[in-house]
């Protein structure tokens, strides 16, 4: 074995190999892992044997695709050699890959032999051995690169051959499905023709039934009517029988007549009743709230108001279902704040005869109410003074001052240092303007502390009695109470 010494070291890093071109490109970023197989044979570390080459799988789709031939339909046929064809071009495609590596991995043996070859003419000893032994190497690579090149044309040329046998399959099969689908069309046309002329057919028949049957039945109906014709002519007792029923038809007949007239004249008569009544009343009085409302007289004609029912209602100004006003039945009604800004309305029958009398226009608010009012939100209790005019529905001779709380929690009715009534706000109070009570109704109120206490108070002016109500439903509607409203109550006043 030679020993190599440092001289020879410094005389190698001299004389050093000379760099490959800068032209060469590598298909990898470090050298393959080669190995020397049987026979001298340059084996890649990285092959697989398991991996199927190329033409194989070439092979086996072809034989699927030729498998399923015989069960696929035209369409999926078709499909199936576009696929292939699809298929076929990418192949094409990774063989050009492939031929453009194996032309650089000639130009980078070739270029490797060269250094290799220089290298050997200037070392000695092992390192010779090893640098012809890597040059077999690389020899034996060449051989084997080349040989995969000639497998490499092979394939190349079985793959263009399947290339244009699937092309012209394709062709062949898009050709059979437009010769499928023409086919297809035009047996639909002529199914639909025939279907067309099947229903012009039942057409024609049933327009001819119609027409038959129509004509049948006139010709039954001119026998029968000649039969009967006949059968009357034979038997006389039969037509004497249908005299008599005409004759008792036309008695009948006048009797109606009679009924009619009769009730033509009741009906003119109640319109002129009606007539009558609609010119014989009318509403006076403001109508703003703290007035009052009556129902006037216009002349002696019409028949007194305490012989008529009477009936208030109230009616959105915008339109709507009129509501009707509980207990306002007399001639009189004051207006409270609930009704601002609606129609009232006042029907007064007589003998089943109504007429309707109605405002101008909706009731307006009071002048300086609202802001009044707000004020007195601000307290926290509120008193007013008034006098009972009736307690639970009997009049109270007494006309002593007493003092009404209206308190943010409860209302309370007292006189001097005693208290008469004390409620806290609760869904069984009620409060509402009084209904009646002639020219001072629009200074009273009437106040149900709870069932079977309620009094009727009378304010010293319309103002105070407007305010009470609205502060009281103010302050239950804070305590989550709702007053009930004047459509809810039952008949109050006198």
């Amino acid at each position: 074995m030679t020993r190599v010494s440092r001289d020879f070291g410094n005389t190698m890093q001299k004389d050093a190999v000379p760099a490959v071109s800068a032209d060469v490109v590598f298909a990898s970023s470090r050298f393959p892992n080669y190995k020397i197989g049987a026979n001298n044979q340059v084996v890649d570390g990285k092959d697989d044997p398991k991996v199927l080459s190329m033409k194989e799988v070439v092979a086996r789709e072809t034989a699927q695709l030729l498998e399923q031939q015989k069960r696929l339909s035209v369409r999926d046929l078709a499909n199936k050699f576009e696929k292939g064809l699809a298929a076929a071009a990418k192949l094409s495609e990774e063989a050009k890959l492939r031929e453009a590596a194996s032309l650089e991995k000639h130009v980078l043996l070739k270029k490797l032999r060269d250094a290799l070859e220089s290298l050997r003419g200037r070392v000695a000893g092992r390192n010779k051995d090893d640098v012809e032994e890597a040059i077999a190497m690389v020899e034996a690579l060449a051989v084997q690169l080349t040989q995969r090149e000639g497998e490499l044309i092979q394939e190349k040329a079985e793959v263009k051959k399947l290339a244009d046998f699937l092309k012209k399959a394709s062709e062949d099969a898009k050709k059979l499905v437009d010769e499928e689908r023409a086919f297809a069309r035009a047996e639909i046309e002529s199914a639909r023709a025939a279907v067309q002329r099947v229903e012009e057919s039942l057409q024609e028949h049933e327009r001819m039934s119609r027409a038959s049957g129509k004509q049948d039945f006139e010709e039954l109906m001119k026998e029968v009517q000649e039969a009967r014709r006949i059968k009357m002519l034979h038997q006389p007792s039969k037509v004497m029988d249908m005299e008599h029923e005409l004759r008792a038809l036309r008695i009948q007949l006048a009797e109606k007549s009679k009924c009619s007239l009769l009730l033509r004249k009741e009906l003119a008569m109640s319109k002129r009743i009606e007539e009558k009544l609609s010119d014989s009343y009318e509403l006076d009085g403001s109508e703003a709230l703290g007035s009052y409302l009556r129902i006037k007289p216009c002349s002696n004609n019409g028949p007194e108001l305490s012989k008529c029912s009477i009936q208030w209602y109230r009616v959105p100004s915008e339109g709507g279902k009129r509501e009707l006003i509980s207990g306002a039945t007399k001639s009189v009604y004051a207006p409270e704040p609930f009704d601002v800004g609606r129609i009232l309305q006042a029907e007064i029958t007589y003998n089943g005869q109504q007429i309707t009398l109605t405002t101008t226009g909706a009731v307006d608010p009071a002048p300086g109410l609202g802001s009044y009012v707000e004020a007195l939100v601000r307290k926290h209790d509120v008193e007013f003074h008034v006098v009972v005019t009736q307690m639970n529905g009997v009049d109270h001779p007494s006309e002593s001052i007493h003092v009404l709380h209206v308190g943010k929690m409860r209302i309370k009715l007292c006189k001097g240092k005693m208290t008469i009534a004390k409620e806290y706000y609760s869904t069984s109070m009620q409060l509402c303007g009084v209904r009646g009570g002639g020219n001072a109704a629009a200074q009273a109120l009437f106040w149900q502390a709870k069932k079977g206490v309620s009094f009727v108070l009378a304010f010293e002016s319309e103002r105070e009695r407007n305010a009470t109500i609205m502060l009281a439903r103010r302050f239950a509607f804070d305590c989550n109470i709702m007053l009930a409203g004047p459509e809810d109550r039952s008949p109050l006043g006198s």
